[in-house]
């Protein structure tokens, strides 16, 4: 989605919200056994202010704040909340630039992605509330002395925990549904980036009924306590698979229904008979290198046919290259923003040096750039390793930045083989002129998306989730709105 940004852009100071202290039943709190953090921007490393984070007391406020708003709220007419939702799809669209400066400077993405995210979410708000009246109950004939019917029902309270690739986009697709089914909602923005969450709430938080929607800042005393605490009946997570298996754990003692979006470590395959243009094209997109790679759903193993692999490897890292380079997130120029933490940073220089170690090859990158507008960022350079085995720790493992591990195939058995060969399930993507080749191979792949002759695109109302160790049920569809209910059978005798 490409969004035109005006020529002059606010400056951060002018974006920043008014208030940085936790957001629940319609107001907004000071800590009471929290404390303020600061937050940073990862452009330049600088400190941009100070936000409340919650603690225990405070998560626990916010979700009685919640659990007392839900009677009114389901009882709310379903096209009335629809109506809200839309209400909030707009000034989403109004602010947009705004809220892309705060995710640009938090999360040290270019700010034409983040803006781009900021419309992507209005339309699904818009969408969530089209689909409303379309979760229904069923009627049954069970005979003539009796009328069958079920319901669909809201779960009650529901705790978001979303991501810091897409802090807004994230906040805004999670609380969409389930406040359209009825639910009331906890979400917890993203400890490296929260405040186009803050922002958000400024704008649109008086909309809805106070304890309707929450929005708190924290780290783990607030995630502990939304992922065990009663009254929360489902939680979710946009996140990695420790985590993840963190929060399944935590969730167990009270049963709670779970759902997760987490990691992958997903392969693009080629074809011999695949297009040239459009697998280069395919390769360079599908590692979503603008966001430095910081995607669950990107193509990071990519499997040549040895037959067209020293010509393609050439050609992806001469087009990676051109059109992918390292610069201030807040410059709409820029094509390729920095990690959102030090400690990301590290990680993903970490598993560079591994890869070095294990014996492949470095094609391209491999260190932070040296230019001055990336410096004191947590940046690193577009990373390509070639001559990679499937064995090796960079193609098992989620790296979860530019790195990209290349890998050469002749036998197509073998080579599903290391495709299904790691935990993870997200994505994949088929390169083919042949459609049956491609058929099969989508039959093959473990994943929940599977492109053909295209990668990194998504698709408004569908499913969204993985396979295996990627995940729990599917976001961003109508299956999403449904899972956020539970179903009720009525029997009447006549």
């Amino acid at each position: 989605m490409n969004i035109p940004l005006p020529s002059t852009l606010p400056k951060l100071e002018e974006c920043l919200p008014k208030n940085l202290g936790l957001y629940y039943n319609g107001t907004w709190h000071k800590p009471v056994d929290g404390q303020y953090v600061e937050t940073f921007s990862p452009g330049d490393g600088s400190v941009i202010t100070k936000v409340a984070f919650a603690g225990a007391k405070d998560t626990e406020a916010a979700l009685e704040a919640a659990q007392a708003a839900f009677p009114s709220w389901k009882a709310t007419p379903p096209l009335q909340r629809g109506k809200l939702l839309k209400k909030a799809a707009q000034i989403l669209r109004d602010h947009a630039v705004e809220l892309a400066v705060l995710d640009a400077a938090n999360t040290g993405s270019p700010i034409t992605i983040m803006a781009a995210d900021a419309h992507f979410t209005a339309e699904h708000l818009d969408m969530f509330a089209g689909l409303i009246p379309a979760v229904v109950g069923e009627t049954n004939h069970l005979g003539d002395e009796t009328f069958n019917y079920t319901v669909r029902e809201p779960l009650g309270v529901v705790a978001r925990l979303v991501a810091s690739n897409h802090p807004l986009m994230f906040t805004g697709n999670r609380m969409a549904p389930a406040l359209a089914m009825g639910n009331t909602v906890v979400i917890k923005s993203p400890e490296q980036a929260p405040l186009s969450a803050l922002r958000f709430m400024e704008l649109v938080g008086h909309i809805f009924p106070p304890g309707v929607l929450n929005v708190l800042s924290g780290g783990i005393d607030c995630g502990k306590t939304l992922s065990t605490h009663p009254i929360v009946r489902k939680v979710t997570l946009v996140g990695s698979l420790p985590v993840g298996r963190a929060i399944q754990k935590a969730a167990a003692d009270s049963l709670k229904i779970t759902g997760f979006e987490l990691g992958g470590k997903n392969a693009l395959i080629a074809y011999p008979d695949a297009d040239i243009s459009k697998l280069v094209d395919g390769i360079v997109a599908g590692m979503n290198w603008a966001w430095c790679g910081q995607s669950c759903g990107s193509t990071s193993r990519v499997f040549l046919h040895d037959s067209l692999h020293d010509k393609v490897l050439d050609l992806v890292t001469a087009q990676l290259n051109q059109s992918y380079k390292p610069g201030n997130p807040l410059n709409p120029a820029t094509t390729m923003g920095s990690l959102v933490s030090k400690a990301a940073q590290d990680r993903v220089l970490r598993y560079i040096e591994i890869g070095k170690e294990e014996g492949a090859r470095l094609v391209t990158g491999g260190e932070p750039p040296s230019t001055e507008d990336t410096k004191g960022g947590y940046f690193v350079l577009p990373t390509i390793f070639a001559d990679v085995k499937q064995s090796m720790t960079i193609a098992m493992e989620e790296i979860f930045g530019p790195v990209m591990s290349v890998l050469k195939w002749s036998d197509e058995e073998e080579m599903f083989g290391h495709v299904n060969a790691v935990e993870y399930g997200l994505t994949g993507a088929v390169y083919t002129s042949n459609i049956t080749t491609a058929q099969k191979a989508i039959r093959r792949i473990e994943a929940g998306t599977v492109w053909v002759n295209t990668s990194a695109s998504h698709f408004i109302s569908m499913p969204w989730g993985g396979y295996k160790q990627s995940g729990i049920g599917r976001e961003d569809c109508f299956e999403e709105m449904v899972e956020l209910t539970q179903r009720k059978a009525v029997h009447v005798k006549l």
